[in-house]
């Protein structure tokens, strides 16, 4: 077979490619004794139940393969035991692949020597653990500047970065606290600080604020989201909550027994569950409050009149409301200049009855 050079190509798939930081192919983690000898067999076929019966092995991830795009948040969700942890390790090498393929920017980094491992979690990759993992007896500016002592910069440019941290990250003033003088919040914001010092091209957080009080993780999800519109880094974030998943990702994918069971936007996965397992996920969620007035809108019927006010596609229902209620005919949904469809009172009042 004759490769084609990437000026060949088509334009629209080296695009994507570009856009493309991680990709994950056929990933596989199996537990157990001779584990090599599951994926590309029959074995690979077998339920997670009987691979362990007949093998003794676990499949904690089963072919997984998906693309994170540059500069998006990607939630990996499920529940306890559904290999998502797993995965994200896998992703990091902190736990070895039984197979498959993890390409960063194209490279796979299964291939990686110790020494190039090294350098990337040095310099391209930083994680943040629901334990926040920071050195108790040193202060909380050493705490973040401490991978870049890692990636041997001079003391005065660690600790400058590091005080640029600590202000993005709202701590401005406890420099020379020590962990244990603060709360858990404060705690996971110099975790936080410490991954973003490095400058990361990927950040990579596991379940970090599952150990919070729910005010306090609310507020961290908050200062996650401000601090991606801010840093723009791409961001793969571990969850068993749906209600973060939902309020964090551009895009998440849903696991269960190691294998992907849905991958898509919020509204995707609220509107479009793919099976009875997401279903159950997404029953209590509020419609309104995730899907957007593209998966209400109907075309224009003859009677409509089409010089209402005018809102775009993706505009969330809940922030519609107040249109298309005190609207006295329907609202247009609109596109770079083209009617996608109408939207009035009767579809809204549908989805919130619901």
């Amino acid at each position: 077979m004759t490769a084609t050079s990437p000026a060949e190509l088509p334009k629209a798939l080296t695009e994507a490619e570009e856009s493309v930081t991680l990709d994950v192919r056929g990933l596989w983690k199996v537990f157990g004794p001779r584990a090599d000898r599951v994926a590309g067999t029959p074995l690979a076929e077998l339920s997670r139940a009987e691979l362990r019966e007949r093998t003794g092995c676990v499949a904690a991830v089963r072919d997984v393969s998906f693309a994170v795009r540059r500069g998006e948040v990607f939630v990996v969700m499920g529940l306890s035991g559904s290999g998502k942890s797993t995965l994200v390790r896998c992703l990091t090498r902190l736990v070895e692949p039984t197979a498959g393929e993890v390409l960063l920017d194209g490279v796979d980094i299964r291939k990686a020597g110790d020494k190039q491992l090294r350098e990337l979690r040095r310099h391209r990759f930083a994680m943040v653990f629901q334990h926040f993992g920071l050195l108790p007896h040193r202060r909380v500016l050493d705490n973040i500047a401490y991978g870049l002592e890692i990636q041997g910069q001079k003391k005065d440019s660690r600790y400058a970065r590091a005080g640029e941290m600590l202000d993005l990250v709202g701590l401005t003033g406890y420099g020379e606290s020590y962990p244990d003088q603060l709360s858990g919040g404060m705690q996971q914001r110099v975790g936080l600080a410490r991954a973003l010092a490095v400058d990361p091209e990927v950040l990579f957080f596991d379940e970090p604020f599952s150990a919070l009080d729910p005010l306090i993780r609310r507020d961290m999800q908050n200062e996650v989201i401000r601090l991606h519109h801010e840093v723009g880094k791409t961001m793969i974030f571990i969850t068993h909550d749906l209600s973060e998943a939902l309020k964090l990702g551009d895009r998440i994918l849903v696991m269960r027994d190691g294998e992907i069971v849905q991958i898509g936007t919020p509204d995707e996965v609220v509107g479009a569950p793919a099976d009875d397992y997401v279903r159950e996920f997404v029953r209590d969620v509020s419609r309104s409050q995730v899907l957007t007035l593209r998966w209400i809108m109907r075309p224009p019927g003859d009677g409509d009149a089409l010089d209402g006010p005018e809102l775009g596609p993706d505009v969330v229902i809940k922030d519609a409301v107040r249109t298309v209620l005190h609207a006295d005919r329907p609202v247009r949904v609109v596109a770079d200049g083209e009617l996608l469809g109408v939207v009035s009172s009767a579809e809204i009042l549908e989805v919130i009855a619901d």
